[in-house]
């Protein structure tokens, strides 16, 4: 569940701390009072895009934080299994942190228990944590791949379904290879030469790795041999070769030494220094005396160099932009021009893997669709049911099962929520009859029917509960109480009816300090709520205080 959300800077929002409590809890207050801000800003650490101009005005940066209890044993595997793959640190304490930071000049940062993260590691968290409904969200259960998704997750069908989905991308593959040889003469021919002469490009410079490092240090050394037999003449010259060289001058040192020790035999180790400098200077000699017959300085070699390095280059440049890029072109020019060489034989092969993928996909969407149906009329039938106790009392509702003309990567199902919401009437898809105040109960009853098997924690409706009223408005009220039990239920209502079922009731309002609005919120005591609801009735007349507080009664 989420413990806090701290936001700060967000539109109207100055700095915000909501403490929410378990259960089911209503946000409330009047049209324009920031009600939406918070779940916007909480949409923002789930993952959401961030707009620079929900930065409070005059604010340079805005900042949204939740601190989440992660209590069941499931989900903090899950999480700690995410926070692993994206390099954050695991959950302590049962406690989950996140927080999300944006400035008006469009940096982003995004951190889970401290630890920097992507904004697609924080969406991957924020899809275990939190299911949002908004207003419009009813919508989305008119598309067909959507009622399919509510039928897959009843049924527990994640394991079938992935099989499915493997099978297909596996299907696919082979069949686009196999489509990619079936070229038309022409281009193939076309094709072949072009791979033809790549390959005996590449593969005529015998390139190996790091070859262009060498190519262009040993053309850099030929290019100045002259300058380098002249620095190594002179420095041999220093060391040894002229009469006063800094060896024949160690050499009298040495015998100088050697004369003191007759006399001090105490200078040992002074004379020892002695020889090591002169053997070290003979090494440094002898090593420069090697280098330098090393460098050609022939030019022929220098114009092989030349050429060489203006090949690799030319090939760096058409094939690379890296040597390791050039040898990797060539070998998959190779591969496909072998291919292409060998397509019939090619051919024959990949038309047999297809067969066989086929089957296995068949086999797999078989299975799933199987489960599909037995699925599907005990979840119509607790749909229904929870549909008449929100105001539908003779509604029908089931859900068909029938073969697509063409399969596809989520099986050869198409999934139709069939829906009469009066007796007598005609039963037809959802998509073609239901209003939105009836969509918004449909998806309440669906929600309501998933809560066993919904394993995210947190479920949060903003104004899912419009366009209906009266009783009708006491029943999704008590459904999202329901709802309660199993989760964590935060509702963003104007209903009288459904603040009065609510655990803990908060209010939105809109005031000015300092010449500027800001949105402040508040955890409403008994008496504030009665005070709340009467308003939310029309107004706090006697009457609308009474009403409201026998509302209240009736939640408890």
């Amino acid at each position: 569940m989420i413990r806090s959300l701290r936001l700060k800077n967000l539109a109207l929002v100055d700095d915000l701390l909501w403490e929410l409590g378990p259960g089911f809890n209503i946000l409330t207050g009047e049209t324009g009072a920031g009600k939406s801000i918070l779940i916007d800003g909480l949409n923002l650490l789930l993952g959401e895009r961030a707009d620079k101009t929900l930065i409070r005005t005059g604010e340079q940066a805005c900042t949204v934080e939740a601190d989440f209890a992660i209590d069941d044993k499931r989900l903090a595997r899950e999480i700690n299994a995410v926070l692993d793959e994206i390099g954050a640190e695991p959950c302590e304490d049962h406690t989950l942190l996140l927080k999300r930071t944006f400035t008006a000049t469009g940096t982003n940062k995004q951190f889970a228990n401290g630890s920097a993260v992507t904004l697609q590691g924080l969406k991957k968290l924020g899809d275990l944590l939190v299911d949002v409904h908004g207003p419009h969200d009813h919508q989305s259960l008119l598309l067909p791949q959507r009622q399919t998704a509510v039928l897959d997750a009843y049924g527990k069908l994640t394991s079938p379904l992935e099989a499915v989905q493997s099978a297909w991308d596996c299907l696919r593959q082979i069949r686009q290879k196999r489509e990619s040889l079936q070229l038309d003469e022409a281009t193939r021919a076309q094709k072949v030469d072009l791979l033809s002469f790549q390959v005996k490009e590449i593969e005529g410079a015998q390139l190996k790795p790091g070859d262009d490092e060498t190519v262009e240090r040993d053309y850099k050394i030929a290019s100045n041999a002259r300058q380098l037999i002249e620095l190594a003449s002179t420095i041999t010259g220093i060391l040894s070769e002229s009469e006063d060289s800094v060896l024949s001058q160690l050499a009298h040192v040495e015998r100088s030494l050697a004369a003191w020790q007759k006399i001090d035999s105490s200078l040992e180790e002074t004379a020892a220094l002695n020889r090591s400098a002169i053997a070290q200077l003979q090494e440094l000699a002898a090593s420069v005396t090697e280098r330098i017959d090393s460098v050609d300085a022939d030019s022929g070699t220098l114009n092989q160099l030349e050429e060489r390095l203006n090949l690799i280059q030319k090939l760096k440049k058409k094939y690379g932009p890296t040597l390791a890029e050039v040898i990797s072109h060539g070998e998959r020019a190779a591969e496909e021009l072998a291919s292409l060489q060998s397509s019939d034989e090619t051919l024959a092969k990949l038309a047999a893997e297809e067969v066989a993928a086929q089957k296995a996909f068949d086999s797999a969407a078989q299975k799933l669709s199987t489960a599909r149906q037995k699925a599907a009329a005990p979840l119509g039938d607790k749909i229904q049911k929870e549909l008449r106790g929100l105001g539908f009392s003779k509604a029908l509702f089931r859900i068909d099962v029938t073969t697509l003309t063409e399969a596809g990567r989520d099986g050869l199902d198409r999934i139709e929520f069939i829906f009469a919401p009066n007796v007598g009437e005609e039963p037809r898809p959802l998509r073609a009859i239901a209003s939105s105040g009836e969509m918004a109960r449909v998806m309440l009853a669906i929600k309501t029917t998933l809560a066993e098997v919904d394993e995210v924690p947190v479920l949060i409706f903003d104004e899912i509960d419009a366009n209906v009223g009266g009783e009708t408005a006491t029943q999704v009220g008590k459904k999202l109480r329901g709802l309660g039990n199993s989760h964590q239920v935060l509702c963003i209502t104007h209903l009288p009816q459904v603040s009065a079922q609510g655990q803990q009731h908060f209010a939105v309002a809109k005031s000015v300090r300092q010449n500027r609005s800001v949105t402040e919120l508040t955890r409403l005591t008994d008496k504030e709520r009665i005070k709340e609801i009467a308003r939310m009735l029309g107004g706090q007349t006697t009457k609308s205080l009474a009403l409201a507080e026998s509302l209240l009664q009736q939640g408890e």
